[in-house]
């Protein structure tokens, strides 16, 4: 028999985390522990109001299938009890926990993945003026990260980036918009952060509006974050994007994730792997799809004045395995 205990963390940020659709100062979390013959494993999501959800709302989620799980439901049954989202992620994310524990394995054990020494991720720089986020890229780099994210909205584009490119001329840069820009004008901004050496250019449209980049020419690859959530997204991607950003919150765990990551590649996308403000017990859920990925980007609790205990290794730029 089984025991689920669900509760609500909040984890004080650092510095504020400014994107195009807001500033957060913490991270809120919701926690699934399932307990079974004395062995307890452990999911967390961060619910994410832009998918039409609360803390409230996910706890509730749960709440409506603690039964069943109690009664000894699979991971795979999950996947049929609640749609896609932070809910099921927290939930499927500890029942992995649960079966690696019972197995006496780590995670990547039971999945067969090597994981290298080190996995290199993305160190986000957040939106403020050029000088300010010039100086954050800057002292990012000097730190040690060579892969930086800039998040951006719909103003003062080319002199944040002109600004970042010259502190930091060897960086690799990605940039996320978070939606916030149009159609107009987004084949110049493309080439400028193309000129400028970007990497690649992440969601720069909302998902509603796609169609816009169908048969879109553009000089650099974009990635579809917001607009893919599961295997079942990926259809209409197509002409459209060259990668996608898996992100359990978004997958609804690690189970629909790994298969969502084989799907992409087979039909041709390259891979990001994305997390949410979390503390390291996400990241540790998410950390065997970094090897199919070609950029990691699982900052999320670099950002926390303190992380959950035992916290993963990070350094600017690596989280040491």
């Amino acid at each position: 028999m089984r025991s689920v205990k669900v509760y609500q963390e909040s984890w004080p940020l650092h510095s504020p985390f400014v994107i195009s659709r807001g500033t957060r100062n913490e991270a809120v979390v919701v926690v699934v522990e399932i307990e079974q013959d004395g062995v307890k494993g452990a999911g967390e999501c961060t619910p994410y109001p832009r998918y039409g959800e609360s803390v409230e709302s996910v706890m509730a989620q749960i709440m409506t299938v603690v039964e069943p799980l109690e009664a000894g439901a699979s991971r795979e049954s999950l996947q049929t009890l609640l749609p896609a989202g932070a809910a099921r992620n927290a939930l499927d994310c500890a029942l992995w926990d649960l079966e690696a524990r019972r197995a006496g394995k780590p995670l990547s054990g039971l999945l067969s993945v090597t994981l290298p020494e080190f996995v290199l991720t993305a160190q986000t720089v957040s939106i403020g003026t050029p000088e300010q986020m010039a100086s954050s890229a800057a002292v990012l780099w000097d730190k040690g990260a060579r892969l930086l994210k800039i998040k951006l909205d719909d103003r003062l584009i080319t002199e944040r980036m002109v600004a970042i490119r010259a502190a930091v001329p060897n960086a690799t840069l990605i940039v996320d918009a978070n939606e916030s820009w149009s159609a107009d004008g987004l084949a110049a901004r493309c080439q400028l952060l193309a000129d400028l050496g970007v990497a690649m250019l992440e969601q720069p449209l909302p998902a509603a509006e796609d169609s816009q980049l169908e048969n879109f020419i553009h000089p650099l690859p974009i990635c579809a974050d917001e607009s893919c959530h599961t295997r079942a997204s990926l259809a209409g991607l197509a002409r459209r994007y060259e990668m996608v950003n898996i992100k359990l919150d978004k997958t609804g765990g690690l189970t629909e994730a790994l298969l969502l990551s084989e799907a992409a590649r087979e039909q041709g996308f390259e891979v990001m792997l994305g997390c949410m403000l979390c503390t390291s017990r996400a990241i540790s859920a998410a950390l065997p799809l970094s090897v199919q990925a070609r950029f990691a980007d699982l900052d999320g609790p670099t950002w926390l004045a303190v992380d959950v205990e035992p916290a993963l290794n990070f350094s600017t730029g690596a989280i040491h395995l």
